[in-house]
């Protein structure tokens, strides 16, 4: 069996949002976001598989209105990453996953193989994304989780926290973490059957957990700079852009 068809793509879904409600259902252009995601995904050409995992009968619905592999999931997950292990447990023939956000409807599919190809090519556990930022209001915003890596663009650490942080100016560079993964089916498992870490749940970073294990999470730099849904402007945001 080939590598793509050994990929799939899965976005965790869930209803439930505190600053924007049921923000996967809102509709740009007569199409709920949730849908602009999953047709970006299904364009991936480096994965055969795209699944919606939810713990909404609503998402559900409208998923399967839209056409999508959708399939329903437990209400007790912590992360989109225990909820995608979910569904891998349920397909053997899946050796890599790519955990893509349902609110992020912006992320393209040259970005999305660039990760895919990066684990079918990697000894590391996990492979994610990072782009430069230099704003400082986005090195401040919380909302924005910081990377450090090393020379080999292996992950140091996931911050909210402006890192590194700034006593010798003129050395500092900044990355801004795009949320998506790609795993290796045994290093999700691996991770998503251990005990949450307590910097997991001080930073709310899920990332967190496996570089607590000790797993080596591989980071590949891009120019991308998604608009992530998860605010009224965000939306708004979108929906201009979409109209332009």
């Amino acid at each position: 069996m080939d590598k793509k068809n050994q990929t799939a793509i899965i976005i965790p879904a869930r209803l439930a949002s505190t600053r924007l409600k049921n923000k996967l259902l809102l509709e740009v252009d007569s199409k709920p976001i949730i849908q602009w995601v999953y047709e970006s995904a299904k364009k991936s050409k480096l994965a055969s598989s795209v699944i919606i995992a939810t713990d909404s009968e609503e998402i559900y619905n409208k998923a399967t209105s839209f056409g999508a592999d959708v399939e329903m999931t437990s209400k007790d997950h912590q992360s989109g990453s225990d909820r995608i292990s979910e569904v891998v447990k349920r397909h053997p023939d899946f050796e890599y996953v790519l955990n893509m956000q349902g609110d992020e409807p912006q992320i393209t599919p040259t970005v999305i193989d660039l990760a895919l190809d990066a684990i079918q090519n990697t000894n590391c556990d996990i492979v994610t994304l990072v782009r430069e930022i230099k704003d400082e209001n986005q090195i401040q915003d919380s909302n924005c989780v910081k990377c450090v890596f090393d020379k080999n663009m292996h992950a140091l650490y996931f911050s909210r926290y402006p890192i590194p942080y700034k006593r010798n100016k003129g050395y500092e560079h900044y990355y801004a973490h795009i949320g998506m993964y790609a795993y290796k089916k045994e290093s999700l498992l691996k991770m998503t059957n251990s005990k949450r870490a307590d910097i997991e749940i001080t930073e709310s970073l899920e990332q967190l957990r496996a570089l607590y294990l000790g797993m080596k999470i591989k980071v590949v730099l891009t120019s991308l700079n998604p608009t992530g849904i998860d605010t009224i402007e965000d939306y708004n945001k979108f929906k201009s852009f979409i109209e332009k």
